[in-house]
């Protein structure tokens, strides 16, 4: 492939162009929905592997080699099968890479996966991090999976990750944050200013939402089958939290949160943004999973007037106080490499738009 890719994230045409080119093959057609406003979803393939360990291959070793030397035994996804909370699996997936020279990709958890504490890597061979493939990437992928607190029931054909490609950095800098910032509203509510992305901060007062300002997770909990919708009553699964007035909360350590954000946000139609942590130094908890936010996401146009940010965060070793309006995350914006033909919205069938305070999709709603 010697044609030159416009620099920026590829939008849905764009990555439906890579498929027919060759740069993304799969074992099967793609489905109707899995080529998202500026990422693909990722299917999980027949054989889920369960490992001693997680690991990186390292530049002279492929995956299957590390998962030979690592597996414990090999489950068959075809039917579906239960991924137990705290093992580690391995599972190739439905897609293959065979990336133009210009052109790299990077892997997220979806938003329903990191909404069941899920945690997820996509890993490639010879491959020195996750998450990331460089540039002229060709070979298999691979999904790492580990719950972390509900044991899920996956299957061939599982999307529980998502892929963007890019060409070029086109991360916004500081100057073209305020400016997109001052004509397009990237932010609503709270004080932070823009600058090197949006801060994010935490809402724990819960005004609208009847004092509400997040879930705990239970533990020893029934079974998530990930491919399911509103399936699931949220108190078998998830302890509410109240304001009561305190606008402070203590994270035990080892506990798994749903929070809100006391912003809304909004992603123009001519951008991405990723989010990730805020600093480390700040505190002793963290975002638990970054998470891709598509063209259009918060847009008026597709359905939504700003939406809040769902957080899943955790304490590390010790209780960590919070407090209202403490950041913590950022979102950092991308210019795409092209005007996007569908955006994130109710009419594409997206879950999340002009949410406030949601658990994931496999929960009916609560009605408090």
């Amino acid at each position: 492939m010697t044609e030159t890719w416009p620099k920026g994230v590829f939008p849905a045409r764009l990555i439906e162009k890579l498929h027919a080119e060759g740069a993304i093959s799969a074992d099967r057609a793609f489905d109707a929905d899995q080529v998202q406003p500026a990422s693909l979803d990722l299917r999980l393939g027949k054989t889920a592997f369960r490992v001693r360990s997680s690991f990186l291959p390292g530049p002279g070793h492929s995956v299957a080699e590390r998962i030979e030397a690592l597996k414990l035994h090999e489950i068959d996804l075809s039917k579906g099968a239960v991924l137990e909370r705290g093992c580690v699996y391995l599972v190739p997936l439905e897609e293959s890479l065979d990336l133009p020279a210009e052109v790299s990709a990077s892997a997220n958890p979806k938003s329903s996966t990191g909404r069941l504490d899920v945690f997820t890597r996509v890993i490639g061979d010879r491959a020195r991090g996750f998450d990331q493939l460089p540039p002229g990437y060709k070979g298999p992928l691979y999904l790492e999976i580990s719950p972390r607190t509900f044991p899920v029931l996956v299957r061939t054909g599982s999307r529980l990750t998502q892929m963007r490609f890019r060409s070029g950095d086109a991360r916004l800098s500081v100057q073209a944050h305020q400016a997109l910032h001052a004509s397009d509203t990237l932010v609503i509510g709270g004080d932070q200013p823009v600058d090197n992305g949006v801060a994010l901060s935490i809402d724990l007062q819960g005004q609208g939402r009847d004092g509400l300002i997040g879930f705990r997770s239970k533990r020893h909990t029934a079974v998530v089958d990930v491919d399911k919708k509103a399936a699931l009553d949220v108190l078998d699964f998830w302890e509410p939290l109240y304001a009561h007035g305190q606008s402070e909360l203590i994270l035990d350590p080892d506990e798994f949160y749903i929070l809100v954000s006391l912003e809304a946000v909004h992603v123009p139609p001519s951008h991405a943004a990723e989010m990730v942590p805020f600093d480390p130094m700040v505190g002793e908890f963290r975002v638990h999973y970054a998470g891709f936010f598509d063209p259009g996401f918060g847009h008026s146009s597709a359905g939504g007037t700003g939406s809040r940010a769902v957080l899943e965060v955790r304490s590390r070793e010790v209780p960590f106080l919070l407090h209202h309006g403490q950041i913590i995350g950022r979102l950092i914006y991308e210019e795409l490499a092209e005007k996007p033909d569908r955006l994130y919205g109710s009419a594409f069938g997206s879950n999340y738009q002009a949410q406030t305070l949601k658990l994931s999709k496999h929960f009916r709603p609560f009605e408090g």
